[in-house]
């Protein structure tokens, strides 16, 4: 063995190990998380406090809470399902925490967010080290793609943070699916660092895969997004005809932003992705023809990337010109992403065709009982 593939084989075992801590760190991180939501979620008084105060930035975007004099006593009437409209507000505060008014909630927000970070940092480490110990781009199997996704997704929800967007609320979720994400990763497709088949070896694959993960990071918190509008917006719903929503509901769902705000995030980031989902197309048909004669082949991942770029062009086009807005075009947006998905894990795992080279081994799928 020479000194040039001990150092590779030490790089790779490097990459493993920061993986792995990586995961364990983001598992500390999913109880941080969930620590926020429940010591934010149990001062009612200091909720409606909050509520009550007139130009507080941030207060509560669930149901308003409106006040009356009569005869000189307050009364509260009851909740309407209206976003409060202050001047700088935001339809909720930094977290879950701090929307439950409680400094400790706000706290272990905090510390989920730094050991995030930490993760973060950990995990890009491992992708780094992966890259460095085959000297090329760490996207070449389906392994390296999902570690390399997960730590764009958080990269880019980190990202959001420090524009001081209004993006805490997310964290929770995100953090679970990532930890399903490289448990995934690292149980059924991991792959040992090895060199790429030819028709790899082209700068494209820098600028196609690449942006491919990017625009893929971008549509799953789009999904996120999405889902909880989907649930908030049948807790409103259920406000607005009278209805009194569960416990669990009224705890976890009044401390996410209103369901306008979550249904507009969601066609932003998906509208802002959609263009360079289109170059990721693009490019690969250019690819495509440098290694293989042909711009396009109707081959299963070709197809499949076209049909997601069809799915979220209905989806942009019914927003823009249709008009929709709400559970139809949550629905519609869904279901683009159910294609994003299936382009991602179905058509590498389950369908031969020119990308088989991303596969993983059959061996590997039989032995956890695909």
């Amino acid at each position: 063995m020479t000194l040039a593939a001990a150092t590779n084989e030490s790089l790779a075992n490097l990459s493993n190990t920061l993986i792995y801590s990586a995961m364990a760190v983001y598992t500390l991180a999913f109880f941080a998380y969930i620590a926020e939501w429940l010591f934010g979620s149990r001062s009612k008084v200091a909720r409606t406090a909050a509520a009550l105060t007139p130009g507080r930035a941030g207060s509560p975007a669930g149901p308003a809470v409106t006040v009356q004099k009569a005869g000189g006593t307050t009364v509260l009437e009851r909740p309407q399902v209206t976003v409060r409209a202050q001047a700088g507000a935001r339809d909720v505060p930094d977290g879950p925490g701090a929307h439950g008014g409680t400094e400790r909630g706000d706290l272990y927000g905090r510390i989920a967010i730094s050991l995030t970070v930490l993760a973060f940092l950990l995990e890009f480490g491992g992708v780094l080290a992966r890259a460095l110990s085959v000297e090329r781009a760490p996207w070449g199997n389906m392994y390296e793609f999902n570690i390399t996704f997960s730590t764009v997704a958080v990269g880019t929800y980190l990202a959001l943070l420090a524009l001081k967007k209004n993006v805490r609320w997310i964290g929770l979720f995100l953090i679970t699916t990532v930890l399903l994400d490289l448990g995934l990763a690292v149980t059924v497709l991991y792959t040992a660092s090895d060199q790429l088949v030819p028709a790899l070896h082209s700068y494209w694959l820098y600028i196609h895969v690449s942006t491919a993960i990017f625009c893929g990071a971008v549509f799953y918190l789009a999904a996120v997004s999405t889902i909880l509008y989907l649930f908030r917006d049948s807790y409103e719903s259920k406000l607005a005809r009278g209805g009194k929503p569960g416990r669990f509901a009224s705890s976890v769902l009044e401390r996410l932003p209103a369901a306008a705000s979550l249904d507009k995030f969601s066609y932003r980031i998906n509208a802002a992705a959609f263009p360079l989902w289109t170059f990721t197309i693009v490019a690969g048909a250019i690819w495509a023809g440098d290694a293989w004669g042909r711009y396009w082949g109707w081959d299963p991942k070709e197809v499949w990337s076209f049909i997601t770029w069809v799915a979220y062009a209905c989806y942009l086009h019914a927003r823009a010109t249709a008009g929709w807005k709400g559970r139809k075009a949550a629905y519609l947006a869904l279901a683009a992403f159910g294609c994003w998905l299936f382009n991602y894990y179905g058509v590498n795992i389950f369908v031969s065709g020119k990308h088989s080279y991303a596969d993983v081994g059959l061996g590997a799928l039989q032995a956890v009982g695909f």
